[in-house]
């Protein structure tokens, strides 16, 4: 039977609650007796957050003890990759299993900037037809909350359309509509009393779907608004890193990225306001996993922690810097595309382990599949790479040939257009305006300051093969030449 995606999703439901229905008339557990329950899922986002805006990633001036509670408690993967350089895309992929230049939603929902060339034509939602994580744990009988920030649709794509039975401010836009104090002008969230802060609220609504659903097997997708602009925060945070920036001795505060840019990447991690705002997502962290071990969970709850792209360095008020990355939100360069990426699997990953094998987005979908025991759906998360082996034995191997990455915008931070891939140490950069090729050697030079591509023609040649054939094979949509443009540079000359 073929199911149009509204009946699907209604039809997820109503067998979920009939099944809940006959549990509790007595029917069988599909559980043995004395086997463990499967485990829950507890599925940290962070918008826009930094590779190096965590202490246990390298952090001396952001405080996040309970985030790096987490990183020492489970996995850390060094070399962990969102799927683009901005936001909308690369939370398709951690849904969908697959690289958002397969769905065409390659630049952030909302962008529309034009330059020499004009940008690749993209839709601007997360199409009801893709099976999202969510709704594939809904089918296994998981309850799914979601809280925070969406930005993948209108409301006819917003998360109770996508398998979450429950949506706590996941709208339409990519900030927070009021900002981060109550009142929040935020149609899928109430206000809460005048004054309350953004992540304190989705923090307790993560609580209380905890308390309620204790008994059950469940998602809880925490999605914060946090480090997004604008840039907000408690008066007493900013006053308590105010006084700690004054410690902080600054040779250079900000860098050019690259002179085909002007733009300039902030050089030291200062800023009091971003500060307070990663102390205030930090405790509501701490919050939902104290909130675990208070009802007895930690021990039967997989933890992941990511960003949907590198941190904000480049422009709207440049609040942190990526060093020894290069470049920021918005860049294919490291700094645009490494983040912080943790799983904790109690009794599969060892606590302070460390993976360098790279990874992306798209590989929590399968994962989750695989750790859960529910039944893989290969031709939904064709792009995702299961990492249990990984979380098993971190020195494993993946068999994936390369890590790829297209956009084909121009975003907000100066970031140039083009497709890149990682390849084992090797990182190839094509840049669209000018056909322009870059190659690095990341285990050698992470911060990308030394490009190989006229030293090592061969390996560019070898890369750029493999970037066309990758790009046909998803059939990325590509720039075109912007005709205004042109006529507006010849008028100057």
């Amino acid at each position: 039977m073929l199911l149009k995606p509204q009946s699907r999703r209604t039809f997820i439901s109503t067998l979920a609650a009939g099944g809940a229905s006959l549990l509790a008339a007595g029917s069988p557990s599909p559980l043995a007796e004395g086997t463990q329950p499967r485990p829950n899922i507890v599925f940290f986002l962070v918008d826009d957050l930094g590779w190096m805006d965590i202490g246990a990633y390298g952090s001396s001036f952001y405080e996040t003890p309970h985030v790096d509670a987490l990183v020492n408690s489970g996995m850390k993967f060094t070399d962990g990759y969102a799927a683009c350089p901005v936001c909308s895309p690369s939370r398709v992929a951690v849904l969908s299993g697959k690289y958002p230049a397969r769905l065409d939603t390659t630049n952030y929902f909302g962008g529309r900037r034009k330059g020499m060339l004009l940008p690749a034509p993209y839709q601007e939602q997360l199409p009801l037809e893709e099976v999202t994580m969510a709704e594939a744990m809904a089918e296994e009988g998981y309850k799914t909350f979601f809280a925070g920030k969406w930005h993948l649709g209108d409301e006819k794509f917003f998360p109770e359309e996508q398998g979450f039975d429950i949506n706590k401010g996941g709208q339409r836009g990519g900030g927070p509509p009021g900002g981060y104090f109550s009142p929040y002008r935020n149609s899928r969230l109430s206000n809460g009393p005048k004054g309350e802060c953004l992540p304190d609220r989705l923090g307790d609504e993560s609580v209380k779907f905890i308390q309620e659903n204790k008994d059950n097997p469940f998602l809880l997708y925490l999605s914060f608004y946090s480090v997004h602009t604008p840039l907000q925060t408690k008066e007493e945070f900013k006053k308590k890193y105010q006084t700690k920036a004054e410690g902080v001795v600054v040779e250079e505060e900000f860098k050019e990225v690259t002179s085909k840019r002007k733009n300039k990447a902030r050089q030291v991690q200062k800023h009091p306001i971003y500060a307070g705002m990663m102390q205030s997502m930090d405790e509501n962290v701490g919050k939902v996993l104290k909130e675990l071990e208070r009802q007895g969970l930690s021990d039967n709850t997989i933890v992941c922690f990511t960003s949907d792209n590198g941190g904000l360095s480049t422009s709207e008020g440049r609040p942190t810097s990526n060093l020894p990355l290069r470049g920021g939100k918005g860049w294919l360069y490291e700094g645009g595309v490494r983040v912080p990426y943790v799983i904790r699997w109690p009794g599969v990953t060892k606590p302070g382990s460390t993976c360098s094998v790279p990874v992306t987005g798209s590989d929590f979908y399968p994962t989750l599949l695989q750790a859960t025991n529910s039944p893989m759906k290969p031709k939904q998360h064709v792009d995702g790479k299961s990492l249990v082996p990984l979380l098993k034995n971190p020195s494993a191997s993946l068999n994936r040939e390369a890590i790829y990455w297209h956009y084909p915008h121009y975003g907000n931070q100066g970031g140039l257009p083009g497709s890149s891939l990682r390849a084992g140490d090797y990182k190839l950069l094509e840049r669209f305006e000018d056909n322009s090729l870059e190659l690095y050697n990341l285990k050698e030079d992470i911060g990308e300051i030394k490009d190989l591509s006229k030293e090592m023609p061969e390996k560019v040649a070898q890369l750029k093969k493999m970037l066309d054939r990758w790009r046909d094979e998803v059939n990325a949509k590509m720039m075109s030449p912007n005709p205004k443009y042109r006529k507006k540079k010849a008028q100057k000359s």
